[in-house]
């Protein structure tokens, strides 16, 4: 796979929403929103059904012989919810004793409750697709849950906050299958199912923290090539319009109209997508331009600069990088003309 061409813009669809603008626990970020959200199939039944999702199926088409081998990764953020505890009493065996706060500044420091999110990666390896046309290939996971505390001292030494942090369970299956739709031309199937146990009923935050955010998949083709899925040409143009794709955009990484690298988003996106080479850095904000995003952070008071900056270190890294911006790189965010690529 492609590394180099692809990595940039997946790891852009993984945090594609993290956070919002003004990035700090506010109205806009009382719920985790980003795209690509797989969650329980018990909570997107019954009154849900429709709006929210438990599978993302990708399905596009690959030019070669049956012995071509196709590799896949599937790709989500796992949440860690963050609460705040200040200490109470000395250390013992569970940790110190605390009580539960809504926000708490130590020497200028502040500490907020918040989601974080770890990165998770299921890998499936090469399989040809002669193989996936006689058997349906699966792989399941579990990320197990866990609890897990941390404790914050002063200057002086004392313990002073405890940051607590807590991962549900999240159960995933990957399965993928390949049939022959032509001469030289085969449909693969990549289905992702959050698989993970869930009460009727439960919130939506709760839903969340046992949820898949941002899945995408990652293609790569060795002996062959993935046909564009807006722009095939005439011999394959039948086979990509009986694909099924379900929450998941494939779009090709790495050539115009045929490409050994494929990503599956849940985010549209045009063929071969790149990050602009004048944008420093990621805003994960609802793919909202940079400029703008840019002139809004240095329009934020000290106050709260210092929540955001409390926010998490991907926060903290967003403003410092924002302050730190030249005039140069400002002009150059404001705007670009460019010859589009024609095949």
């Amino acid at each position: 796979m492609q590394c180099e061409l692809i990595e940039p813009i997946a790891r852009a669809v993984l945090y594609e929403g993290y956070i919002l603008y003004p990035y700090r626990p506010s109205v806009k970020n009382t719920q985790r929103w980003a795209f690509g959200g797989l969650y329980p199939p018990a909570f997107v039944a019954g009154p849900r059904a429709g709006t929210e999702a438990s599978v993302m199926q990708t399905e596009c088409i690959v030019r070669e012989e049956a012995w071509a081998r196709v590799e896949v990764a599937v790709r989500f953020l796992q949440l860690t919810e963050r609460r705040v505890g200040e200490c109470t009493g000395d250390l013992g065996e569970g940790g110190p004793a605390y009580r539960l706060v809504r926000e708490l500044e130590i020497e200028g420091k502040r500490y907020l409750p918040w989601q974080e999110a770890q990165e998770r990666e299921i890998v499936l390896g090469e399989f040809s697709l002669e193989s996936l046309c006689e058997e349906e290939m699966a792989e399941e996971m579990e990320f197990p849950g866990r609890e897990w505390a941390e404790v914050v001292k002063d200057e002086s030494g004392r313990n002073r906050v405890v940051l607590l942090r807590r991962e549900e369970t999240v159960r995933a299956k990957v399965e993928i299958a390949a049939a022959e739709v032509g001469e030289h031309l085969y449909r693969l199937r990549v289905r992702v199912k959050n698989e993970t146990a869930a009460e009727r009923g439960i919130s939506r935050d709760e839903a969340a923290m046992r949820g898949m955010i941002s899945t995408h998949t990652l293609l790569g083709c060795t002996g062959g090539a993935f046909v564009s899925m807006t722009d095939a040409t005439d011999g394959a143009a039948e086979a990509v319009g009986g694909c099924r794709n379900i929450g998941a955009w494939p779009v090709l990484v790495g050539g115009i109209q045929e490409a050994p690298t494929m990503l599956s988003s849940p985010i549209i996106l045009e063929d071969n997508p790149r990050i602009a080479p004048e944008s420093p850095g990621d805003f994960f904000d609802g793919t909202e331009m940079d400029e703008m995003l840019t002139l809004r952070i240095l329009t934020l008071t000290q106050e709260e600069k210092r929540a955001m900056a409390a926010v998490d270190a991907r926060g903290r890294a967003r403003l410092e990088r924002t302050e730190s911006q030249a005039g140069e790189r400002m002009m150059a965010l404001h705007g670009k003309l460019r010859e589009p690529e024609l095949s």
